[in-house]
């Protein structure tokens, strides 16, 4: 039977899998649909590690999130952002300080139609349509520089979202354009899917990277040295550095799962002037 949604935005093919979509399929979340639910399946039967990993993802970035909030950072750029679920930014930023500002930021329309109707009645936290590979556009959107205040750190997050992009679009490019115009002491925030370390994981994970190749967004595994690469000279990593997503500041209520060193995750601050 053929799903039909009335609230999806004209133009929207809802029978091609979308990243946010299998991504908030796979941490639990109900906006979704069949071909992102089946897509999803087929992944992780060629990696199954897929869930923990999204998990860990996750996971990180509550961490990291609460870990920022606890230096004073209050303004949170979510780039990538898919649909709020469960422990999302504005949640957990929120419940540090009730004034932090979270812009959620995603290319998929439905994702931002989602996340306007769950942020409604928050004055704080918004959701704007906008591309990383355009970062002027993310960074001088009306509503960007309505809420936030640059001359103050923000918080860039890009979770699980810069594998998207290939080395043609020069990620580590647009890290560096996007840190350009924050201030000493902003933050960059990177979780990014990694060389698994054993033969027969790295197998798993080119069957499922040819999987999404039959999506409209490919995945592109980098390696540690080259994760590290895409992180902006202006940017120093804050302890531990390049980890695996369930070491960073590892939190002892959520060691359920095993540790998941593909998903590879860094924090970086911006140098202060001059430094």
């Amino acid at each position: 039977m053929t799903e039909s949604y009335g609230w999806v935005p004209e133009g929207v093919d809802i029978t091609v899998p979308d990243a946010a979509r299998v991504y908030d399929y796979a941490l639990g979340g109900v906006h979704n649909f069949a071909v992102d639910r089946e897509f999803w399946h087929r992944a992780e039967k060629m990696f199954p590690d897929a869930g923990l990993v999204a998990r860990a993802n996750r996971a990180f970035l509550g961490r990291a999130v609460r870990w920022l909030a606890g230096r004073g950072v209050c303004q949170f750029l979510d780039i990538g952002s898919g649909i709020p679920t469960l422990g999302n930014v504005h949640e957990v930023a929120q419940d540090a300080d009730p004034a932090a500002r979270v812009m959620y930021v995603d290319i998929d329309p439905i994702a931002v139609q989602q996340s306007r109707s769950l942020l409604a009645g928050n004055p704080y936290a918004r959701v704007v349509e906008g591309d990383l590979r355009k970062p002027d556009g993310i960074l001088y959107h009306p509503e960007v520089l309505d809420l936030f205040d640059f001359s103050e750190p923000v918080a860039v997050l890009t979770v699980a979202v810069l594998h998207f992009v290939p080395d043609e679009a020069d990620p580590a490019g647009l890290l560096r354009r996007l840190g350009e115009p924050l201030v000493s002491g902003s933050y960059l925030v990177v979780s990014h899917a990694g060389l698994a370390e054993t033969p027969e994981g790295r197998e798993a994970q080119e069957r499922a990277r040819k999987l999404y190749e039959r999506t409209p967004t490919p995945v592109v595994i980098r390696s540690r040295e080259q994760v590290a690469a895409l992180i902006p000279d202006a940017f120093e990593l804050v302890e531990p550095g390049i980890t695996g997503a369930s070491d960073w500041h590892a939190d002892p209520d959520e060691a359920d799962d095993p540790p998941q060193p593909t998903a590879l995750v860094a924090v970086a601050r911006k140098r202060d002037a001059g430094a």
